[in-house]
């Protein structure tokens, strides 16, 4: 096989290449040779393929060119399968059992004729399923996706191609297939009958005229979606019911998301009859059901007649006499009406017998009398309406002649008439009747009417007329039928005759006509003729013995040919006593005439001559309507004449001897109508259907057969589950309630009710018990079952139906028996946690959780839950009682299913900070707990739900300054942000009012947002001078509660809500404008300015204040915490003049620490000024105010200044010293300017409260006084750059007498990693350096080094309240070593400089002229005289003088330009600043008294503390001259200035000598025992005569008591020590033992008298003291662990041997 393969050249250029041969041996070419193509040139390369069997082959051939090398695939394969067909299918979204396709190709891309065959699984199928394709043919494939479950589909299909089916490829099938969902939706108004039940919809017509249609719609919605398939069909009766109802749609599609409009038609035929019947609406698969009910009923005309009677009176023969007849109809459905009379052969006619009344109209009718006979007459005359009874109407009057006069009939006659008739007395004449009424044997009643005598006085009272039914009064007459009312008095046989066809006319056989005389008097009958009529009656006039017949004869005598003839023949048969008004004796006797009608067509048409073609409508119903068995049943029947000629008809009641037809002959003008009224009366409740016959024209080919189906309705009720009702198990006290469901099974209303076994009446009840079910309708009620033991229970109930019917006697009822099967059990309910724990939930926020309950019992349990709520907490009890209560749940009562499980949805909403604890009890629903006390008596606990009520809590933890403020104390810092008054108020509960908004918000409409927060507090960052660096306040926020705080700092542009340009207002206020300056400036600045804090967090803010502008800056900044508080605070910072001395007065009121009244020594209180400026302040307190205040006070001064003058160095703090000594308890107020030298004076108001110790403890003040402020001590918080921390920030030493110690250990931290730092203590600002010392006061901490320092406080003067900011300076040694380098360099430079000078001019060589000592102001003059010479003159120009220029007042931010500026532009080096340190602050605050007032105050704690000498060096005239208090205090006396004019030496030995012997006297207790005992003593007058030997017996035992430091001088009393020796020795030998005892006594006191020196006492107490803080040190390195647990050493025991003392203890180590 060769193929060749064809190589072209696209390029521009010439191609130059070669090619290699395949490397197999089955593809071959020509031998390679060098191809050389031109543009556009091709060249053709044959391939030779030589296979040598059966398989595929593949090779390649590969050509190479200089640009490289490309190569061709060559290929040899087998004839194969192949088909083409996408490899996956989405079909679209199907319901279940709906079908959904989809086409796809198949394409046979193979070599060979392909057959092919798909499987698939369930539900997917292909269409069609198998094939066969030629090669390149293609045909399309349809995938049909019928599902049955909902679920996602994605299977593969399989394809196998060939006959064997040996290769296949597989297709992926996709689709989705969901439930659907549809719902049925009635629009219009509800049925009122409708009944809670099954019946999901009712869809009413209400009431429709009768023979009219109407239509309503219904729309069934798919909710899903998914096009939803549904099948709408009438509910199966096996019953015959007339369909009223249709529904000209069986199936549909609901497409998704969407409706269908279904209609359905009513067309009722049944006056007064309700129709019920069901759709049911199912969707495919019949997955769900909607049944539709639909009910309505038939209103048809409402006619009647105005009169019952027409009476004429009496008229003349000859003449005429018209009454008017008004027939109305009240309803809005149109009627037709007919009077059954023909007004061509009567007396009696009228102007329109027959017509349509319209809805709501009244027609006046015009009855016209024309007698024939001079006689009375009365013709009853009944009105035929369709679809509505028979009416009828009294026709009367009399003719005179000139010779008869008849008694005139009236119309109570008529009335007379029918009594009599009822009571029997009409058959006799009225001649008789007025015999009998004479001889007694009648009687007249109250009415007038004639009657029996009663035979006995208990006799039954006479009867009376009573008005029959219409329709029976119609039907049953004894004329057209056998059965009458009332027996006729006269009639008349035949009633109607046929002629039949009468042709030739001459030979018409006259009808013979028998009238019969039921009565007992002679009658006389008068035919009423027409000389027109082609029907005669002879004679015309005949009397009629009683009880006999007469024969007259009827004569048609028709006119012309081919004609219709019809009429109504009428007689009038009457007594012939009342011929004659004479004949009549009693009024009451006259009795009325007798109509006699015989109804008479015939027609003369020849043989063979068609009839006239009758035209006309039929309305006849397809029923007759429903009536129990045995009971007659009547339907009318409208035969309309709509063609132009009249119609004869005749029914064969033969054909249908079981429906009676009135009338059944006669005829129709052209336009007019006849109505028909039919009866039957069905025997049983057999289906029949009746053919009526119905001739018209007298022609048997018009003849027309009416189909009536006829049926008697039984009693039938349908029980649903074939009369049993199951109830699942019920809890013992509550009940269950199911649908029941009860059908009428017949065409009848029918009344029911329930009767229920005497055993069951208290466990079981239904609703309704008695009511009404219309036609075919189905009632749903609603059964209770309660039992009341545990048991099972089988009851019987019984339910009886009857007809609705008026009729007074009791109707046939039936009865359906009922089975129900119950079970009485006990259950409870629990929850599946009997304790929940909300947790925190924010207060005006909710958390909601399930409360799942529990029913483990076989019965469904209803019930009831409540809510009994706790609060614990530090609420007032009255916040918390009028509030709501703050556990809510989603429904308090519901219904478990047994063994089964129901969440309830519980909702906290906690009011208050509070913990609340709500009691969930439960109460199982019966019906017999209908009051809230039976309820509460049967609750039962349930389960416990806890929850916590939190506000997002924040708090300042700690605060530190930086840049301009770092000269600030911690503790100062914290009074001027009000920290203690902020951290106060967010402890507090959240008002209303800050509730509105929860969250920060955008919501002020102005620049300046309103204020309506509780609290306004300031944020003041001190006062600094224009340049200087800004001012840094660090603050740490902790949230110290346990939800997450969000809190957010917003100024007034971050409240303000973006507006439209054009609703800005373009006028600012002087504030308005004044914020927008700080806001754009950015003098303010927050960093960060909102955050997140979780439980237990911390976060630092910085809060900055540049100081650009002079003057005060004030910004209202509101501080919000989302859910919780939100403070305005107020930002205010002041910043002046570079040189301007200023204090900043944070307050214009100081309050002093209260006094007690009666305080001997009062302490001295200070009142710190803070100098934020530049330069030192001198400040002076004019004191004029307090000089008052003594004069008012009794001279005594109340307020006391010690330092009314001072200076103030920059950045820092200075003291005014003040004592306030009160006189009584109550409050002193004075204000005090305060001047400052250059600067503004303050005026501040002090105010001091003295109390009565009495009534409040003085060491409850005390405490309440030296208690720290709640800024606590957390080191965490640093500045940037910080690189040391203390761990305290404040050290309260508390309560402390004068002359001892109080020490405390703090540690300096160096918190860099990789820098070293000095600290220095700054001692230089304290007065007197013994008063606080600190140790070490400088020193060197390396990375990460701790170093402890001992702050010790030893009072020694007056009581006074000591308030200390130490200051610790550290700075990078790093830097220092820097600045102590660069400042040598500098200063050798200034030395170089100093010695050497350079000399740049290059024309030394020149002459120069020196220079006049003229002014400045000849330069100019001589610049311009020699012009060559000018250089010369700039280089001796005098340097400008050496001054401070004034600088301008720069722009905000321009001072750093400036001084960097000036640095460039001088070219002379400047000298090395030093760096500037990080400053700690650390507050020490104490109270010291004097050793009286502390001893009288804290009994309890003198004993700890040591007293030791004072300061050597402290001596009096430091108190009298560098203490200045007691210049203003007391006089001078000249004691005390001798004592003050004395030297520092002598007044050393004075306080020494002092000191020891007051301190010997107080040690001394023998001296207290004496002076104690000669207090209680009497004088002894007896002493004089004591021997002197006893004496000296009784000093040397006091001496020996007590030891003395005189008895150890040497040279004290040495006449007595030489008497003592004297008498010692000559009082041997007891003088050694006396000499050694002595030696005793002395070593003793000695030892006691150098415990009492104060020397021995301060070396003692510096030991331990040195001793504790070693300790202290090493277990601060890690050296000793001071809480480790003692370890007990057990020494080796000792050999045995003999002891005599107690051996030694264990020792401890």
């Amino acid at each position: 096989m060769i193929k060749h393969l064809v190589l072209k050249n696209v390029h521009e250029k010439t191609q130059k290449l070669s090619y290699r041969c395949p490397s197999t041996r089955f593809f071959c070419t020509v031998f390679p040779q060098p191809i050389t193509l031109s543009p556009g040139m091709s060249l053709s390369l044959p391939i030779v393929f030589r296979p040598t069997e059966k398989r595929d082959y593949e090779d390649s051939i590969c050509f190479k060119k200089a640009e490289g090398e490309f190569s061709v695939t060559l290929h040899a394969m087998l004839p194969r399968l192949c088909l083409s067909f996408p490899a996956a299918v989405q079909l679209p979204i199907c319901a279940v059992h709906n079908v959904t396709e989809m086409l796809f190709p198949v394409r046979n891309v193979g070599d060979l004729v392909t057959m092919f065959a798909w499987e698939t699984p369930s539900p997917f199928s292909m269409v069609p399923d198998c094939g066969v394709l030629s090669p390149g043919a293609e045909c399309m494939v349809k995938v049909v996706f019928q599902p049955k479950v909902a679920a996602v589909y994605d299977v593969s299909g399989t394809c196998w191609l060939g006959k064997e089916r040996k290769q296949k490829r597989t297709i992926q099938l996709k689709a989705l297939a969901k439930y659907p969902y549809l719902r049925v939706s009635v629009t219009g108004e509800e049925y009122e009958g409708v009944q809670p039940g099954k019946f999901q919809d009712t869809l009413c017509f209400g009431s429709v005229p009768v023979g009219t249609a109407v239509e309503k719609c219904v729309e069934i919605f798919n909710m899903s979606v998914v096009d939803a398939p549904c099948r709408i069909e009438r509910v199966k009766d096996p019953l015959l019911q007339d369909h009223v109802f249709s529904c000209d749609m069986s199936h549909g599609v609901v497409p998704a998301k969407g409706k269908l409009v279904l209609c359905i038609r009513f067309q009722p035929q049944t006056v007064g009859e309700h129709s019920t019947d069901y759709f049911t609406i199912s969707s495919a698969g019949c997955l769900l059901q909607t049944v539709l009910k639909v009910v309505g009923s038939c209103r048809g005309p409402l006619v009647s007649l105005h009169q019952q009677s027409l009476d004429f009176g009496w008229i003349n023969l000859g003449e005429s006499s018209m009454q008017t007849l008004k027939i109305s109809n009240i309803s809005d459905v149109p009627a037709y009406y007919q009077f059954d009379i023909d007004g061509r052969g009567s007396v009696f006619s009228l102007d329109c017998p027959c017509g349509v009344l319209e809805g709501t109209t009244t027609v006046v009718l015009k009855v016209t009398f024309r007698p024939t006979h001079p006689i009375s007459y009365h013709r009853r005359v009944v009105c035929l309406v369709h679809h509505q009874e028979p009416m009828h109407v009294d026709f009367f009057g009399t003719c005179h002649s000139d010779t008869v006069k008849p008694a005139i009939l009236q119309a109570r006659h008529l009335s007379w008439y029918r009594t009599n008739m009822m009571r029997g007395l009409t058959f006799y004449p009225p001649d008789i009747l007025s015999v009998m009424l004479k001889d007694g044997k009648l009687q007249m009643d109250e009415k007038g009417a004639l009657m029996l005598p009663p035979k006995i006085p208990q006799d039954e009272p006479p009867k009376e007329y009573f008005d029959v039914n219409s329709m029976t009064e119609y039907f049953y007459d004894g004329v057209s039928c056998d059965l009458a009312v009332f027996p006729p008095h006269v009639s008349v046989s035949p009633t109607e005759h046929d002629f039949g066809c009468c042709t030739p006319l001459c030979r018409v056989e006259p009808l013979p006509l028998c009238v019969t005389n039921h009565t007992k008097g002679s009658i006389t009958v008068a035919w009423t003729l027409s000389p027109s009529s082609a029907f005669q009656v002879s004679p015309e006039v005949c009397d009629i013995p009683p009880l006999k017949s007469s024969a007259f004869r009827v004569l048609f005598q028709p006119a012309q040919l081919n004609s219709l003839y019809a009429a109504e023949l009428e007689g009038f048969a009457f007594y012939k006593v009342l011929r004659h008004h004479s004949n009549i004796e009693e009024d009451a006797t006259i009795c009325p005439s007798w109509c006699l009608s015989v109804r008479l067509r015939a027609h003369t048409f020849e043989a063979g001559r068609e009839h006239f073609i009758p035209q006309y409508i039929l309305d006849v119903p397809k029923a007759f309507p429903p009536v129990a068995p045995n009971t007659d049943t009547y339907c009318s029947m409208l035969l309309l004449n709509t063609g132009t000629s009249s119609i004869t008809f005749s029914v064969n009641q033969t054909a249908c001897p079981s429906v009676l037809v009135k009338p059944c002959s006669g005829h129709i003008v052209p336009g007019c109508h006849q109505i028909f009224f039919l009866c039957t009366h069905p025997a049983d409740t057999v289906l029949q259907q009746l053919a009526l016959p119905l001739q018209l024209n007298s022609f048997p080919g018009y003849t027309k057969e009416i189909a009536l189906w006829s049926c008697g309705e039984s009693l039938l009720l349908l029980l649903e589950g074939g009369g049993n009702l199951y109830f699942k198990p019920v809890c013992i006290g509550t009940s269950s309630t199911r649908m029941y469901t009860i059908k009428n099974g017949t065409r009848l209303p029918m009344i029911f009710t329930w009767k229920i076994c005497q055993s069951g009446r208290k466990i079981l009840s239904v609703s309704p018990s008695t009511g009404i079910l219309q036609p075919y309708e189905a009632m749903a009620q609603t059964w209770t079952f309660n039992p009341d033991k545990e048991t099972k229970y089988v009851l019987h109930a019984t339910v009886f139906v009857r007809r609705k019917t008026p009729d007074p006697v009791s109707p046939k009822s039936a009865h359906y028996a009922l089975r129900i099967v119950g079970e009485g059990a006990l259950g409870t309910i629990r929850a599946e946690k009997e304790h929940l724990d909300l947790g925190n939930i924010l207060v005006g926020d909710q958390q909601s959780c399930n409360l799942v309950l529990l029913n483990d019992g076989t019965c469904s349990l209803k019930y009831s839950l409540s809510v009994e709520q706790l609060t614990a907490g530090a609420c007032e009890p009255g916040d918390t009682h009028s509030d709501p209560l703050a556990l809510e749940l989603e429904h308090s009562r519901g219904t478990i299913p047994a063994r089964s499980k129901a969440f309830v949805r519980i909702t906290a909403r906690p009011a208050h900070r509070l913990h609340y604890t709500w009691s969930i009890k439960y109460a199982l629903c019966t019906p017999t707990a209908t009051d809230a006390a039976s309820t509460e008596e049967e609750q039962q606990p349930l389960c416990c739900v806890v929850a916590r009520g939190v506000y997002p809590t924040l708090c300042i933890a700690d605060a530190c300054s930086a840049g301009s403020a770092s000269g600030i104390s911690k503790l100062h810092l914290w009074s001027l942000f009000s920290l203690d008054t902020l951290n106060e108020y967010l402890e507090q509960d959240l008002t209303p009012s800050e509730l509105t908004y929860r969250v920060p918000t955008r919501h002020s409409t102005c620049l300046i947002p309103p204020v309506y927060t509780p609290l306004l507090l300031d944020f003041n960052f001190g006062a600094a001078s224009i340049g200087s660096e800004p001012t840094l306040v660090m603050l740490l926020l902790v949230n110290k509660g346990v939800v997450p705080v969000e809190w957010a700092f917003l100024f007034p542009s971050d409240q303000k809500m973006d507006m439209e340009h054009w609703a800005e207002d373009a006028d600012f206020s002087p504030q308005e404008l004044h914020q927008m300056r700080i806001q754009d400036n950015q003098l303010f600045s927050v960093s960060p300015k909102s955050g997140r804090l979780l439980p237990g967090e911390e976060a630092s803010v910085q809060l900055s204040h540049r100081h650009d502008f002079i003057g005060t800056d004030n910004l209202p900044v509101l501080l919000k915490i989302s859910y919780g508080h939100e403070i305005l605070l107020n930002f205010s910072g002041v910043t002046m003049e570079r040189d301007q001395p200023y204090i900043h007065f944070p307050s214009t009121s100081h309050l002093f620490t209260p006094i007690a009244i009666g305080t001997t020594h009062p302490p001295t209180q200070i009142y710190k000024l803070y100098n934020g400026g530049s330069v030192p302040v001198t400040f002076e307190v004019q004191l004029d105010n307090v000089v008052r205040i003594q004069k008012n006070n009794f001279g005594h001064p109340v307020f006391v200044c010690l330092t009314p003058r001072g200076e103030i160095p920059p950045g820092t703090t200075g003291h005014i010293e003040w004592v306030f000594s009160p006189l009584e308890a109550r409050t002193y107020m004075v204000d005090v300017p305060i001047h400052i030298l250059g600067g503004e004076a303050a005026l501040i108001t002090f105010q001091g409260v003295g109390y009565d110790p009495n009534t409040i403890g003085v060491t409850d003040m005390c405490s309440e006084v030296l208690s720290p402020p709640v800024f606590p001590g957390s080191t965490k918080l640093t500045v940037p750059g910080q690189a040391a921390t203390l761990s305290h920030h404040q050290i309260c030493l508390g309560n402390i007498p004068d002359s001892t110690k109080a020490s405390r250990l703090v540690f300096l931290n160096n918190i860099s990693e990789s820098k070293a730092v000095v600290f220095s203590w700054r001692m230089s600002a304290f007065k007197d350096k013994r008063l606080l010392q600190i140790a070490p006061e400088s020193g060197v901490l390396q990375p990460g080094e701790s170093i402890p320092c001992f702050i010790t406080l030893q009072p020694s003067g007056s009581a006074s309240f000591c308030s200390t900011d130490l200051v610790c300076e550290v700075y990078i040694q790093e830097s220092l070593v820097q600045y102590k380098s660069d400042l040598q360099e500098w200063e050798k430079e200034k030395e170089h400089q100093a010695v050497e000078f350079t000399i740049t001019e290059e024309d030394l060589g020149t002459k120069k002229k020196p220079k006049s000592p003229a002014g400045r102001s000849s330069d100019s003059a001589e610049i311009k005289n020699h012009p060559e010479s000018s250089a010369v003159f700039r280089k001796y120009k005098t340097l400008p003088p050496i001054k401070n220029h004034p600088m301008p007042h720069l722009p905000a931010g321009h001072f750093e330009k400036r001084l960097l500026l000036d640095k460039e532009a001088s070219r002379v080096r400047v000298k090395p600043e030093p760096p500037k340190p990080m400053l700690l602050h650390l507050v020490v605050t104490a109270r010291s008294y004097s050793i009286e007032d502390f001893f009288s105050n804290f009994t309890s704690e003198f004993p700890k503390y040591f007293f030791s000498r004072p300061f050597s060096n402290q001596t009096l005239e430091n108190k009298l001259v560098d203490g200045s208090r007691d210049r203003d205090r007391i006089d001078m006396d000249p004691k005390w200035l001798s004592l003050a004019a004395a030297s520092n030496q002598e007044l050393q030995i004075v306080t020494d000598i002092l000191t020891g012997v007051i301190r010997d006297l107080l040690e001394n207790t023998q001296l207290h025992d004496t002076m104690r005992r000669s207090l209680d003593e009497p004088i002894p007058y007896f002493s004089q005569f004591r021997y002197a030997e006893s004496a000296e017996l009784q000093n040397r035992r006091l001496c020996s008591r007590v030891p003395s430091r005189v008895s150890i001088l040497p040279d004290l009393y040495p006449e007595k020590d030489g008497k003592r020796k004297e008498s010692r020795q000559e009082n041997s030998p007891d003088y050694d033992l006396l000499k050694s005892w002595e030696k005793k006594e002395q070593l003793k006191e000695q030892k006691e008298m150098m415990s009492r020196q104060s020397a021995l006492g301060n070396l003692v107490e510096l030991v331990l003291e040195n001793t504790l803080q070693n300790i202290l040190v090493e277990a601060s390195r890690g050296e000793v662990v001071l809480t480790a647990m003692p370890r007990i050493i057990t020494l080796p025991p000792t050999p045995s041997r003999r002891i005599t003392s107690p051996a030694p203890l264990p020792s401890r180590a």
